[in-house]
């Protein structure tokens, strides 16, 4: 009995070390492509670059990750977890330490959407991680703190950027990119163990495509895809929109937005072991589905009176809810899927959020530029309101 609960207690701290190591490991990779983002107000108002053009900059890295996640994903479902995330923090980091000494914004676009493919290996291969560490009595928490490494990577740019930027010049938030990518390949290579998997005979009779059994994977990703587009208006326009539109300093205004995505982080968790509590996925994603509608309101309706102080509380609970379903949404991929398809799945599921992020930037500071923040920020809550039809009623497992 005492070898059993040995052995149980250090299955649970391998997988709760899996997942630290995952969460690091995309967080590393989410502050290089954030980096731009934060690079925004001094383009903008210091250098006269255009809002649309500064929108493209900052989408360059999703551009890069759209075009690989599915390829990472089914590299992980074929060699494994390991190997995937350590070789692409690896070129990860050779992208960041390029992108600090490279001349010029369009070739500094390039380098980051090669930046961006790479740093795609954590999102599609973590995933799999704690899909295959945890029960799924524990997964839709674990998933919730695997969910954080993209709003902590976020927070640590929202933080660290703007100053660095403006006291050291562009290039240093690429090298402590760098640096830190550094330290996380060798510390993924060494700690990440790759988790068990079925025999090949007891995966084959789940092997099929589960895109061709039901319209569940198809209804997920769309509904991902529409519920991204507050997410990435908000974290690539709300420090911009608290500056020129509100008023505030720039070092406030950054704080603030770190300490948003650090309290979206801590939702996200929330979120996930509700979904346990609640025995569903796709009810929860529902309930943030609705509140997503509301939120963006608020912030609209904060921006047209030009509340400084309450635009900024808004804006605050609009990022965190906006954030709140992709852990959910990641581990009903997942389950639904199954042991021998989910890393391709999940890549899929990753490549349509990050279309959508892509298209946000340019597309959302055009419309921003035509409309005003007011109004464009209203638009936005279109997208949560058309997804909320498109949620399945009920969960589907399968892994």
């Amino acid at each position: 009995m005492s070898t059993t609960t040995t052995t149980e207690r250090r299955a649970r701290a391998r997988a709760w070390r899996m997942l630290a190591l995952g969460v690091a490991a995309q967080a590393a990779g989410t502050l290089l492509v954030s980096t731009p983002v934060y690079l925004i107000p001094l383009l903008h108002l210091e250098r006269g670059l255009p809002l649309a053009e500064a929108g493209l900059l900052a989408a360059a890295p999703t551009v890069g990750m759209v075009l690989t996640l599915v390829a990472w994903g089914a590299a992980a479902d074929r060699f494994g977890e390991r190997g995937v995330i350590a070789g692409g923090l690896a070129l990860t980091a050779v992208f960041a330490l390029v992108a600090a000494y490279v001349p010029g914004l369009v070739p500094l676009g390039l380098v980051l959407a090669l930046g961006g493919a790479a740093s795609a290996s954590a999102n599609a291969a973590s995933g799999r991680v704690v899909v295959g560490w945890f029960p799924r009595e524990r997964r839709g928490l674990a998933m919730g703190l695997r969910q954080m490494s993209q709003p902590l990577g976020v927070a640590v740019a929202a933080l660290i950027v703007p100053p660095l930027a403006s006291s050291f010049g562009i290039a240093a938030p690429f090298l402590v990119a760098a640096a830190l990518l550094g330290v996380l390949t060798l510390a993924c290579a060494l700690g990440i163990q790759n988790p068990p998997r079925p025999p090949r005979a007891a995966e084959a009779p789940r092997a099929a495509n589960p895109y061709r059994r039901d319209a569940f994977l198809i209804r997920i990703h769309v509904v991902s895809l529409l519920l991204v587009v507050p997410q990435f208006t908000l974290s690539t326009f709300g420090l911009i929109w608290l500056i020129s539109g509100l008023g505030w300093a720039e070092t406030p205004a950054g704080v603030l937005i770190g300490i948003s995505q650090f309290i979206g982080a801590v939702g996200r968790i929330g979120v996930g072991a509700l979904s346990d509590r609640v025995g569903s996925r796709v009810r929860v994603l529902r309930w943030v589905a609705l509140s997503g509608i509301a939120t963006m309101l608020a912030v609209a309706a904060a921006g047209a009176v030009e509340w400084s102080v309450a635009g900024g509380v808004v804006l605050v609970i609009a990022a965190t809810v906006s954030v709140a379903d992709n852990g959910l949404a990641f581990t009903s991929v997942a389950e639904a899927a199954g042991t021998a398809w989910a890393g391709r799945a999940l890549g899929i599921q990753n490549t349509g959020q990050f279309l959508a992020a892509s298209a946000v930037g340019p597309g959302i500071g055009a419309l921003i530029t035509a409309v005003g923040y007011p109004l464009a920020f209203a638009l936005v809550a279109l997208a949560p309101l058309l997804s909320f039809p498109l949620i399945p009623r009920a969960d589907e497992h399968h892994l």
